[in-house]
C-alpha cells in the first residue's frame, strides 16, 4: 500500500466539499487546523446544551437556555433606527418577549404570524424585570419541533463559524465515515466494553450527557486510544528500522575509561555504573543503539555520557556531544575538559561562532580523525563538518528534538550509535510519547557528596534582609546567583528588571562585586561576565533567564530567584540545580511579590518540600498539563485531539506494548489486523510511519 486507502478518499477531500461550508467558511476552519472532513470528524464537542423541552420558563434560574412551546402574540417593530423589534409570545404559564436586533419586519412576520404556534429554543435572561430570548437559536413550527436535539453538542469556534455551521459541518463529515476493519486487539475491545470506530465517532458527536464528555466514558477513551495506538505504533515502527538497519560494533576495552574512573574524587553511583554498563552492552552489538539517559539536575549524566564517548574512542571511533545553546556547548566542553586529559583524548569544540581559517582548522582535523570527540551546537549538523569515523552522536536534549530530528542525526555517521540525555525528569506519559521509540536508562540516584539545597520561600518585602544576608555570605567568601523574573513577552521588560537590581545590588554591596549577564547583551560581553564569575572576580551574577545560568560553579551556594511564583516549576528546579555542587551548604530563595495565587503557593510550597525532579515533574503536569510543561512549539510530543496526556498516562503504556506486540508478531503488517492498522496509520496522518513500512 503505497499510496492513501481508497475507502479513506472521501474523509479527506477538501472541507468545502462539506454541507453549508462555502470557499470564506472553509478558509476560516482552516484557522484552526480543520481542513478535511477527517479533521471535522475528530473534533469533538467540548460541552453539551440541554435543549429538552419544557413547558414554561417559570422557575427557571435565569439566564438558562430552554426550549418552550410558544403562543406568537403582538409584534413590536423597532421605533427608531438600530432599535430592537420584539415579539409578544407565550407559554403555558407565563408571557415574555422574543427579541431582535437588525431585525427584518417581513422576514419575522412571516416566520412567525401572529396567533401561531412555535417550538423556540434559546437564552432566557431578565431586562428590567422582563423576561427575553435574545435572538433565539431555533424557532420552528411544531411539525419540524423534531429537528432541535434534546442535547445539542456544542464545539469549539473561530472567527467567522457559528455553532449552527460548525454542526452541520460535523454532522455532514460524519456521514462519510465508511466501515473500516478493526485494528484494535478484539480481546482487548471486549475487555473495555469498547464500541466500533465508526460508532465511537458517531456517538461522540451526539453526547446525551455530560458524562458522555468525559476522557473516561468508552466511546472517548476508545477513540483517545486509536490516536495514541497509531503513534505508538510509528515509534515502534521507528524504533523497528533502527534496529534492522546495521549499527557500528563498538567494543569497550577500559583502556580510556580506567584512568579517567580512578582519577574521581568518589565512586560513580549504582545508577551512573547500571547506565554504562546498558549503553556499553547496546554500542557493542551489531544494531544501532536508540538510547534515552534521563536523571535528575545533578544526577551525572555527564560522566555517564564521557564514558560512552570514551567507548566510541577506545573502539577506533569518534563522538560528538551536541547541545542546544552556545553557552551549554561550552558549558560541557569545559566541564569534560578535565576527563578527557585524564584519559588522554583530543576533545574539541565547534559553534557558530567559529569562523574562516580557524574552522577550517579544526574541521579538517575532525575528517582525518585527529579530534576524538567534539562537542557543539546544532553546528554540528552543517553539510561541511565531516566525521572520519563517527560512532556515536549525544544529543543534550532540552526537549527541543523530536524523532525526525533524532533520525536525521544518525544518518551523519552511517549507523552511528544515538544517546539522547534529557536533563529534566518527565513525567512517564510523556516521555513515553515522546521517546517511545527508545530503550531507557534512568539516573535515579544523586552522587555522593551532593548536599541537599534548603529551599526558604519568602515574601519581596523582605528583600533588605536578604540582601544583608549576602553581604555576610560575601564576606564568608560565598558567591551567589541572583535570578530576575521574566516579565513575560517582553524582552525589554525583562532587561529592565535585571539592569535595576544590578544597579540596587552594586549601590548596595559595592563596585566590582556584581556581575550581569541577559540575552540581549553581545556574545563577548556575555562570555567575559560569566568567566568573572567562574573565577571568583565578581561575587554575584544578577542574569535573566534560566539558559544564562548554565554555568557550572561549585563555589556559588546561594540561588536567589525573584518573582519565583511566575516561573514554572521545572524552571524552578533548574534553576536550584545550580547550587549545591560544592562542599558548602547550600540556599535556595524563592521571593514572591505578595498577594499569592492559589497556583503559585502551590508551587513554591511543592519545591520547598522536594528535591525529588520526578516527583516535581509529574505535579508540574498535574498542575500545568502536558502542552505548556513542554512547550508544543518546540517539543517532539504531538498534539492529540482527543487523548488526554495527563489523565490517560496508562492508555498510553498499553497503547505502546500493543504497539511493539503488534510488530513482533506482524512486522510488515500483512496479516488482517495489520492491513487494519496500516488504514489507522493513514487515517490519523502518520505519514512517517508510512514511509517506514514502505521502506522496511
Amino acid at each position: 500500500m503505497t499510496g492513501r486507502p481508497e475507502i479513506l478518499f472521501p474523509l479527506f477531500a477538501g472541507a468545502e466539499t462539506l454541507k453549508g461550508v462555502g470557499p470564506k467558511t472553509a478558509q476560516s476552519l482552516a484557522q484552526i487546523g480543520l481542513e478535511t472532513p477527517r479533521d471535522l470528524a475528530f473534533s469533538l464537542p467540548h460541552s453539551i446544551l440541554d435543549r429538552r423541552r419544557r413547558d414554561t420558563i417559570k422557575g427557571l434560574d435565569l439566564p438558562a437556555i430552554a426550549t418552550v412551546e410558544v403562543e406568537v402574540g403582538r409584534h413590536l417593530p423597532a421605533r427608531n433606527r438600530g432599535g430592537a423589534y420584539r415579539i409578544n409570545v407565550a407559554d403555558q404559564e407565563v408571557e415574555f418577549q422574543m427579541v431582535f436586533f437588525h431585525g427584518r419586519s417581513r422576514y419575522l412576520e412571516a416566520q412567525c404570524p401572529e396567533g401561531s404556534r412555535r417550538l423556540v429554543s434559546g437564552k432566557v435572561e431578565l431586562f428590567d424585570g422582563v423576561a427575553q430570548m435574545v435572538h433565539p437559536d431555533h424557532m420552528l413550527p411544531l411539525a419540524e419541533a423534531e429537528d432541535i436535539p434534546e442535547y445539542e453538542p456544542v464545539y469549539s469556534l473561530t472567527h467567522g463559524v457559528t455553532q449552527k455551521t460548525m454542526t452541520k459541518a460535523a454532522l455532514s463529515a460524519l456521514e462519510r465515515l465508511p466501515e473500516l476493519a478493526e485494528w484494535i486487539d478484539p480481546e482487548q475491545a471486549r475487555r473495555e466494553g469498547w464500541p466500533a470506530w465508526k460508532e465511537a465517532l458517531t456517538v461522540a458527536h451526539h453526547p446525551q450527557s455530560l458524562e458522555d464528555l468525559s476522557p473516561e466514558a468508552p466511546i472517548r477513551t476508545r477513540l483517545a486510544y486509536d490516536e495514541l495506538f497509531a503513534h505508538q505504533l510509528t515509534l515502534a515502527l521507528a524504533r523497528q528500522a533502527e534496529r534492522k538497519s546495521p549499527g557500528i560494533v563498538s567494543e569497550a576495552t577500559g583502556r580510556l575509561q580506567a584512568p579517567v574512573l580512578a582519577a574521581l574524587p568518589y565512586r560513580p553511583t549504582g545508577a551512573q555504573e547500571r547506565a554504562i554498563r546498558e549503553i556499553s552492552e547496546d554500542m557493542a552489538r551489531d544494531r544501532r543503539m536508540n538510547r534515552l539517559l534521563q536523571g535528575d539536575v545533578g544526577s551525572g549524566k555527564t560522566l555517564v555520557a564521557f564514558m560512552a564517548l570514551l567507548v566510541a574512542v577506545e573502539a577506533g571511533g569518534q563522538g560528538v556531544m551536541m547541545a542546544p545553546t552556545g553557552i551549554l556547548a561550552q558549558q560541557h566542553f569545559e566541564g569534560l575538559r578535565p576527563l578527557a586529559e585524564q584519559a588522554g583524548v583530543v576533545l574539541e569544540l565547534l559553534t557558530g561562532r567559529d569562523k574562516g581559517a580557524e574552522r577550517r582548522a579544526k574541521l579538517a582535523a575532525l575528517e582525518a580523525g585527529d579530534i576524538q570527540i567534539l562537542v557543539g551546537t546544532h553546528a554540528v549538523f552543517q553539510q561541511d563538518v565531516v566525521f572520519h569515523r563517527l560512532h556515536l552522536a549525544i544529543v543534550d536534549e532540552q526537549h527541543r528534538f523530536g524523532v525526525r530530528q533524532r533520525m536525521e542525526l544518525a544518518e551523519k555517521g552511517k549507523g552511528a550509535d544515538v544517546l539522547v540525555m534529557t536533563a529534566t525528569p518527565i513525567p512517564r506519559s510523556l516521555a513515553l510519547a515522546q521517546y517511545g521509540d527508545m530503550d531507557v536508562s534512568v539516573l535515579d540516584e544523586k552522587p555522593p557528596g551532593r548536599k541537599p539545597v534548603k529551599t526558604a520561600v519568602l515574601s519581596t518585602e523582605r528583600m533588605e534582609e536578604v540582601v544583608n544576608h549576602l553581604r555576610r555570605a560575601i564576606g564568608e567568601g560565598r558567591q551567589c546567583y541572583w535570578v530576575c523574573p521574566l516579565v513575560g513577552e517582553s524582552e525589554v521588560m525583562d532587561l529592565i528588571a535585571a539592569e535595576e537590581r544590578f544597579k540596587h545590588l552594586r549601590a548596595t554591596l559595592g563596585e566590582g562585586v556584581v556581575g550581569l549577564v541577559h540575552g540581549q547583551m553581545p556574545p563577548a560581553e556575555k562570555d567575559a561576565a560569566m568567566a568573572a564569575f567562574q573565577k571568583g572576580e565578581t561575587k554575584v551574577l544578577v542574569a535573566t533567564t534560566v539558559i544564562e545560568v548554565g554555568v557550572n560553579v561549585p563555589n556559588a551556594s546561594i540561588m536567589v530567584i525573584e518573582r519565583a511564583e511566575i516561573f514554572g516549576l521545572a524552571q524552578l528546579h533548574q534553576l536550584r540545580g545550580r547550587v549545591g555542587r560544592g562542599s558548602a551548604e547550600s540556599t535556595c530563595l524563592l521571593m514572591y511579590q505578595p498577594p499569592l495565587s492559589e497556583g503559585g503557593r502551590r508551587r513554591l510550597e511543592v519545591l520547598r518540600e522536594s528535591e525529588d525532579g520526578f516527583k516535581i515533574s509529574e505535579t508540574d503536569l498535574q498542575m500545568r498539563g502536558a502542552g505548556d510543561v513542554i512547550g508544543t512549539a518546540q517539543s517532539g510530543v504531538p498534539r492529540f485531539h482527543i487523548a488526554d496526556l495527563e489523565r490517560q498516562a496508562s492508555l498510553m503504556a498499553v497503547a505502546q506494548s500493543d504497539a511493539r506486540s503488534l510488530l513482533t508478531m506482524d512486522p510488515g503488517l500483512q496479516s488482517d489486523r495489520g492491513r487494519a492498522a496500516r488504514v489507522l496509520l493513514w487515517l490519523m496522518k502518520q505519514d512517517q510511519a508510512i514511509r517506514l513500512i514502505s521502506v522496511g
